[in-house]
């Protein structure tokens, strides 16, 4: 809740797991007893930038019994004399103040923390995941394109068979038409020597003609 002109805590709801509170660059001078009441799992917290001046203020941080790190820079109160000194002695807890500890080393950055944590808790996801076993993934590949090779296949003696199919009635007709062809060249023979068969008849007749009227005229 930085910089959103925060003045009170007294309406803060109650947050038991919360670890870390930003608040910087608000307008807050007092009523910090809210916090243990509302949050008293803080290990973290940031009031730079607002309007504490007096180590009473302060005073009431005291029974945040988990809080390490405390930053109240661009506070009046920085300004006090012994200031450090002062409220490392006050706040006996907190490990760090405005980022630094009592013998001046920096504290981790705490995006980097997050990120550790953060990393440890993907770990341990990952962990409990229960994944593929190995080979899974190739035999589900190897399923696949023996799927594939048998659809193929089907495909392929189904093609095979309607081109059959096309085949033997192409075949059949053409047997047909040769029948038919037979059939109109052996009717076209018969007549040819039928009309032969009537012309030698006819010769005979004529030629029986004629030796009769040579006996009549003898």
């Amino acid at each position: 809740m930085a910089n959103v002109e925060l003045s009170s805590l007294a309406r803060l709801p109650s947050l038991n797991k919360l670890r870390k509170l930003e608040l910087s660059d608000n307008i807050i001078s007092g009523g910090l007893e809210v916090l243990a009441e509302k949050c008293p799992n803080l290990t973290y917290l940031n009031l730079s930038g607002n309007k504490i001046k007096d180590l009473s203020t302060v005073e009431a941080l005291q029974n945040l019994k988990n809080l390490k790190s405390l930053d109240l820079f661009n506070c009046e109160i920085t300004n006090l004399e012994d200031y450090r000194e002062s409220i490392f002695e006050l706040l006996q807890q907190i490990t760090y103040l405005d980022g630094f500890d009592q013998e001046d080393n920096e504290a981790p950055d705490s995006e980097e923390e997050d990120d550790e944590d953060g990393d440890e808790d993907d770990e341990e996801e990952e962990e409990d995941e229960a994944g593929p076993p190995e080979g899974y993934e190739e035999e589900e590949e190897e399923e696949e394109d023996e799927d594939e090779d048998e659809d193929e296949d089907e495909a392929g003696s189904e093609l095979g068979e309607g081109e059959e199919e096309v085949g033997l009635s192409y075949l059949m007709k053409e047997e047909i038409q040769d029948e038919e062809d037979d059939d109109d060249y052996v009717e076209e023979g018969e007549e040819e020597e039928e009309e032969e068969e009537e012309g030698l008849r006819g010769e005979k007749r004529k030629r029986d003609a004629e030796d009769d009227g040579e006996e009549e005229d003898d």
